[in-house]
This record gives C-alpha cells, structure tokens and sequence, in this order.
C-alpha cells in the first residue's frame, strides 16, 4: 500500500504510516505532488494549506494522484480553512466526514471514480504570472501575487552590490533580479525553503552568476562562506504563526557566511526585535532607510 503525506499532521489529529511519501514543498528533498503519476496512491494524508487557491489545488493533485476509492484524509485548524474543507471537497464530488478536535476541522473521503473539477483547481493554482507580478510565480509562495514593499523598499539599495552574495529567503527572484543587474556581481545564491519559489525563481533568474538552492536556514546552513554579501526579507510566520526567532535565525545565518567586513543588507517589520542579535554578531549596524511599517538595516562583521 503506498501512502503519502503533505506537511505534518499534528500527533494524535491523524495517523501517518511508517514510510509514507512526503510531498511537502516546504520539506527540503521532498518529493513533489505534480510529480506523482495519476492513480497511484492508495491513501494521502494532507495538512491543508490556509490559502483557498492553494489548497483546492493541493486537494485536487491529491485526488488526481489517489487510486479510485483510494482514502484522503485532510485537516486543517478551524480558523484556518478547516470549516471549507468538507465543501471544497463535495465540490470536487467527495462525500467526506468531518470532525472537529483541538480546534482542527479533520475531513476524510474516498476518491470517487470521476472527480469534478480537478482541472479546473489544478490550472488556478499551478505555476503562473501574476499581471501585477510580472514574474513567474504560484499561490502559496510568499506575496505570491503582487511586490511585497518591503522587499521593494530593500531593492532601493541593492543595486552597488559587488562580488559573491546571496539572497536568504529568495523567494520568486525580486529581489535577485535587481541585485544581478550590477555587473560588479561574480556569484550570487539563491535561497529559500519553498521549492515552489525556487522553481519559479530558476524561471525568472535566467543569469549565469545565479546558483539556487532549497535549504532549511533554521536547522541547515548551506555550504556558502565567505560572501561579500547577503540580502533578505526575513519570514517571521511559521505555520501561519508569528515567530521571532525565525528572523533571528536567519541572521545567525547570515553572519555565519560572510567574510570580515561583509555587509548584510535586510528589510523588516519595524515591530520586529532584530537588533540586539545583529549587534551580537555585526560590528556596525545602522539603519538605512524607513518607511510606514518598514526598517531596512545594513550590518557589516
């Protein structure tokens, strides 16, 4: 019996076989749902994604990959698409059982012989180009649909950059583009956790000095030293929850692959505690710039 799962269920809420497939974009080596053949999972289990063109598509590669009658089991906090779950997959002609547990919507169903609408879900929430974008990109990936300002903030000063650097938390290339229009740059790395922002980003970032890699920037640090630079916008929500130390953790990060006298240029939420872990690891920190809601800071070891 082959079983997948997508993210991690939490313990108690549904059970996960030893050995299943896990297909989570935000799990470093991961397998990839589009990837799995048509009819060949006999169950999945799914941790729903909060974004409604997101997870109707997730729900829709999963039933297009489970065999006839094959078992999906999905959930998701109640606040967070769990009171859709159980409509969104009638849509798609299930006949699903919801529960509630530990403020949880959990929704089980068999895949019928002939789902509904399958394509229709799958074409709106694959790889795309947002108009107000203009870049490759897909629901679900970080301001997936728009510039997000305060990476747009940031670009207002990157454009001196100049020897190897990357971009921690690349996203779909942005930022990336703009860094690579100086041709003082010799390398440049590309970095995020979501592999669907690294995949858009290799369609975007079509330059030879681009390097891109999918990596956990909280427990790995990439094989990166010795940089000239660094730029990001740090995430700082988890699971849909804020978390500081995520931030923070990209910083220790960043710190770590630069050589003395490297620069980190980054952009943040005003509100948001970074400068007492810059000082720990920078010499000079100085804030470069600001705008409503906004902090750009250059840090230098």
């Amino acid at each position: 019996m082959t079983t997948a799962v997508y993210g991690a269920p939490p313990t108690g809420l549904a059970l996960v076989p030893g050995g299943a497939i896990q297909l989570s974009p935000f799990v470093v080596d991961a397998a990839a749902l589009e990837d799995q053949p048509d009819a060949c999972l006999d169950e999945m289990v799914i941790v729903a994604p909060p974004g409604a063109i997101e997870r109707r598509y997730v729900l829709a590669q999963a039933l297009r990959a489970l065999k006839p009658s094959g078992r999906l089991v999905a959930l998701a906090p109640k606040d967070k698409g769990g009171l859709r779950l159980r409509r969104e997959l009638a849509a798609f002609g299930c006949e699903a059982a919801d529960t509630a547990r530990r403020h949880w919507r959990i929704c089980a169903a068999r895949r019928p012989d002939a789902p509904t609408g399958l394509a229709e879900a799958i074409a709106e929430g694959g790889p795309q180009v947002p108009p107000k974008l203009g870049l490759w990109s897909q629901p679900g990936v970080f301001s997936w649909d728009r510039p997000d300002p305060g990476s747009a903030l940031l670009e207002r000063h990157i454009a001196d950059l100049a020897g190897a650097g990357a971009d921690l938390g690349c996203g779909v290339g942005m930022l990336a583009l703009a860094a690579l229009a100086s041709r003082a740059l010799v390398s440049f790395a590309l970095v995020d956790l979501d592999r669907r922002a690294i995949a858009a980003a290799r369609r975007n970032v079509a330059d030879p000095r681009a390097s891109f890699l999918q990596a956990d920037l909280r427990n790995d640090t990439p094989a990166l030293g010795a940089l000239d630079f660094v730029i990001m916008n740090p995430p700082f929500h988890d699971g849909g929850a804020e978390d500081k130390a995520l931030g923070q953790a990209f910083i220790r990060t960043a710190a770590a692959m630069l050589k003395p006298g490297g620069a980190l240029k980054m952009v943040a939420n005003v509100g948001l505690p970074y400068e007492a872990v810059l000082a720990e690891r920078f010499k000079d920190v100085r804030l470069i710039d600001q705008a409503p809601g906004y902090k750009v800071i250059e840090a230098r070891r």
